[in-house]
């Protein structure tokens, strides 16, 4: 994956790649490569919610203790 990728760029090439891969001209060598490109994007992008869900839960749960205190 490319330094500096951000969750926004991941998804706006995921979806160029679905547009091509929509296309009747690419070739097999060609879908390979993008279905390649596409699997690592998604589990890029599937690490980022993940970590941005987890940060949430953090900060929700540290707001709930400091008004039990």
């Amino acid at each position: 994956m490319k330094k500096g990728m951000t969750l926004e760029k991941a998804m706006d090439r995921l979806e160029e790649i679905t547009l091509r891969m929509q296309d009747e001209s690419v070739t097999m060598d060609e879908s390979l490569k993008l279905y390649e490109e596409g699997t690592l994007l998604v589990n890029f992008c599937s690490e980022k919610l993940n970590c941005a869900s987890l940060k949430i839960r953090e900060l929700s749960d540290n707001e709930q203790d400091d008004t039990d205190e």
